[in-house]
């Protein structure tokens, strides 16, 4: 998809467009492929990830709860886990 790019703005022959290949050949490497990961179903776009993030920090925010920063890994695991299905409470209370 850059080499398509490229060989369309090549074309125009004007500085903007000299600029712009630049742009891409130096950040090639960095550019996805939004193609492939919308054929695999993957979103391509910040909404979920941002739904997410929220999701979790409404939960870590009890009312009254002091968050130490090195706890903090261990209750997203748990919160990650909790949300998977992968989280066994009845072997935590056991504990």
């Amino acid at each position: 998809m850059v080499d398509q790019a490229i060989d369309l703005f090549q074309a125009l022959r004007s500085e903007s467009a000299r600029r712009f290949c630049a742009y891409l050949q130096t950040h090639r490497a960095r550019i996805p492929n939004y193609d492939y990961y919308q054929s695999e179903g993957i979103p391509i776009g910040s909404g979920p990830a941002e739904s997410w993030i929220k999701q979790i920090d409404q939960r870590l925010q009890l009312t009254g709860a002091q968050w130490l920063p090195r706890n903090v890994p261990q209750m997203l695991a748990l919160r990650c886990r909790y949300l998977s299905d992968q989280l066994d409470l009845y072997s935590l209370s056991r504990r």
